[in-house]
């Protein structure tokens, strides 16, 4: 018999700034973990702010309710007799810090500030924190008067140390530590610290997870150790969704696994140790040729055990055997991760009664409904597994008086209160286009309407001819390629309207209170070659699909058909993708990638590239020149190569009133704060020059040989 410790790590779905909220899950959390025998209860990053506050960490009125929510937590009854991990932001010698703070029975042991920060892709930590910088380096935090009332203590340590009790070693690294090629556990596990935590704000990106379960095994399966790793779940909101996935590890193997997708607003996770395998798996002379000649940690003792004592863990304790590990196919992330996130926006969103999307009968909008029933689905799922908090939210959105007792029966009945669906013709649209959109809100149960607005494109346009004295037709019927667009625009606009007009409304025709978020529903590789109207229908409140490729989207669908059971979907993965904006003829029917000039699996490709791998147009073309040599010439890549730079170019500006979307893909083209480049560009003159003198080149080489 070893020495047996149980210990809790979590994800809790946090709201930035909902600092009574946030202390109450946090607080749910550590009585979860108290009740399962736990000695150590680790939490996510910044969990008593939520992670999204962006600019609210500059300022002072954030660090000040911290620390009073801090003061509410470590005094509470249920938060004693258990070591506890907890995350916030600090301000110390006026330097903004993102902390630890180690604390145990109205005591703070440690405050760790995070050393090595976030700062790429959609994070700026950088902008609101400094990392601390001085590894193993520790000095005198001054506690304000709030917290001094509490634990009786003047000042404590701040800085890179350990936590040392009667029975192991303790220390804490956060988030990007982890991904860091010289990771803090390196040195804490070569100085004999034996747990190690991580508490991380990471986002949901289609197939991170595997990314990160890897980098947290490998942390021990050399090292040897155990790690316990918290994490945010959900949209803290903002276009993040944190997606959970709470883990215990012990030397390289996975003994607990939370969910990475939940609607439960508190996960906690428990596992049972033993210390003395950590020891005996590090007894190997080459480790401690390295661990001699390892600089020490300082030490902060107390006077507590983490393991159970010897007599109790005879009776009830055993270790907690290795799993294996739970991954989410592509196809089922984006069934989970965007209705997750849709279910808190809307339960968060107040005077809001559900969603409102234009339904066209494409793939795209399709893919949105699905997602929608999908959020359906876990919301009733919830329900009938008695989820007091989901049940309370889902009465709370249909409007139900708080005595209510109303439950949704099926996934069906919840979309007839809470989801609006409408197509919206014209004499442009099929009979195929129009029945596909009706059959499909028909199978997921939104309440579905249908409407022709040739009416009012014909207002529209009868005014201008009024004002200007001409009438612009369609490219088909004669007019220029700038009436054919105008033309195209205008529908797609009033689409916009009719939209937010529907979406306010519809609740009260229907005698019910509040309004609609109105939907989105334009893919990531539209958004980057900018195939999209602007202030068209895919100006909305949020879209779910913003940050997916349509590659991923019709596996999704596909995947959909079956999981669902939805027949339906197949004539939408069968369907030529249309925008039916031009009128169809005997010899004319307008196809999307005939419109942009490429399929969407090469604008993936370009999408990647630019952001993903960091090239521009001249670097893009010399590789392609490798990847699709084989079945497209120097010419034809070039002449692709310098049209999607062009495009992406002129219609970046797009990307500035783009609506904000679940992010997903790491080329998503989003200019809020992920994709951080300018929306007025130049020609690109010169690359464009050498992509073509390059062509020639090749192309003389060729007719030498």
């Amino acid at each position: 018999m070893g020495h047996l410790a149980v210990l809790a790590t979590c994800s809790l779905n946090q709201w930035a700034l909902d600092f009574e909220g946030n202390a109450e899950r946090i607080i749910e959390s550590i009585r979860i973990a108290k009740e399962a025998g736990a000695s150590l209860r680790v939490g996510p990053e910044l969990e008593i702010t939520g992670y999204g506050c962006l600019d609210h960490f500059l300022e002072g009125d954030t660090y000040l309710h911290s620390w009073e929510i801090l003061a509410k937590i470590i005094a509470h009854e249920d938060c004693q007799d258990i070591l506890l991990d907890i995350g916030m932001p600090i301000g110390h010698k006026n330097i903004r810090y993102n902390c630890r703070v180690i604390a145990h029975n109205k005591r703070i042991l440690l405050i760790r500030p995070k050393i090595y920060l976030a700062n790429d892709g959609n994070y700026r930590e950088m902008r609101y924190f400094t990392g601390w910088g001085r590894t193993k380096y520790v000095e005198e935090y001054y506690l304000p008067r709030i917290i001094m009332t509490i634990t009786g203590q003047r000042k404590v340590p701040f800085g890179d140390a350990a936590i040392s009790t009667l029975d192991t070693c303790i220390a804490p690294e956060t988030c990007e530590e982890m991904f860091t090629p010289n990771s803090p556990h390196i040195g804490m596990s070569l100085d004999g610290i034996e747990i190690m935590t991580n508490s991380s704000g990471s986002h949901h990106e289609l197939r991170k997870l595997q990314t990160r379960i890897e980098l947290m095994t490998e942390a021990t399966k050399k090292c040897g150790g155990i790690y316990l790793y918290a994490n945010q779940q959900g949209c803290d909101g903002d276009r993040l969704y944190y997606d959970g996935s709470a883990m215990i590890g012990i030397n390289g193997k996975i003994v607990a696994q939370g969910t990475q997708f939940s609607l439960q607003d508190v996960e906690v996770i428990t596992a049972t140790v033993d210390l003395e395998e950590v020891r005996s798996f590090r007894f190997a002379p080459s480790r401690g040729v390295q661990a001699v000649q390892n600089t020490p940690y300082q030490r902060i003792e107390v006077d507590i055990s983490i393991s159970a004592p010897s007599d109790r863990a005879e009776i009830s304790l055993k270790p907690t055997p290795t799993i294996d590990i739970r991954y989410h196919s592509p196809e089922e992330e984006i069934a989970l991760g965007p209705a997750c996130w849709l279910w808190d926006y809307l339960r968060r969103c107040g005077g809001v009664s559900g969603y409102f999307l234009p339904l066209s009968g494409g793939i795209d909008s399709c893919a949105t409904a699905t997602i929608v029933h999908s959020m359906c689905r876990l919301v009733h799922e919830a329900c009938e597994n008695g989820e007091e908090q989901v049940i309370k939210d889902a009465r709370r959105v249909c409007g139900e008086p708080e005595e209510s007792t109303w439950v949704p029966r099926t996934p069906q009945e919840l979309a007839g209160r809470i989801f609006h669906t409408c197509f919206m013709g014209t004499k442009n649209s099929s009979a195929d286009t129009r029945a596909r959109a009706k059959e499909l809100a028909d199978a997921i149960g939104a309440y579905h309407i249908d409407l022709d607005m040739d009416f009012l494109v014909k207002a529209v346009t009868d005014l201008f001819s009024l004002v200007t004295g001409k009438r612009p037709q369609f490219r088909v019927h004669g007019g220029t390629k700038t009436e054919n667009l105008a033309l195209q625009n205008i529908q797609a606009r009033l689409r916009m309207v009719l939209a937010y007009l529907f979406a306010q409304l519809l609740p009260w025709c229907r005698g019910k209170q509040g309004g609609l978020l109105v939907l989105g529903s334009a893919n990531v590789d539209e958004c980057l070659r900018g195939y999209m109207t602007k202030y068209d229908c895919s100006s909305a409140d949020i879209n779910p699909i913003g940050g997916i490729s349509k590659t991923d989207l019709k596996r999704f669908i596909s995947y959909a058909t079956a999981k669902f059971n939805l027949p339906i979907l197949h004539s939408f993965l069968t369907a030529i993708p249309t925008a039916e904006l031009e009128p169809i003829t005997s010899t004319y029917v307008q196809s999307d990638e005939a419109d942009m000039g490429f399929t969407y699996d090469e604008l993936s490709t370009f999408g990647q590239l630019r952001k993903n791998h960091k090239l521009g147009p001249w670097s893009a073309f010399n590789r392609l020149l490798h990847e699709w040599g084989d079945r497209m010439s120097p010419r034809a890549i070039a002449t692709k190569t310098r049209n999607f730079f062009y495009y992406y170019a002129i219609n970046r500006h797009k990307m500035t009133v783009l609506t904000p979307a679940y992010h997903a893909e790491q080329y998503s083209p989003d200019d809020n704060r992920f994709d951080l480049r300018p929306f007025l560009y130049p020609p690109f003159s010169w690359p464009f020059r050498k992509i073509e003198e390059t062509v020639a080149a090749i192309n003389a080489r060729e007719k030498m040989d």
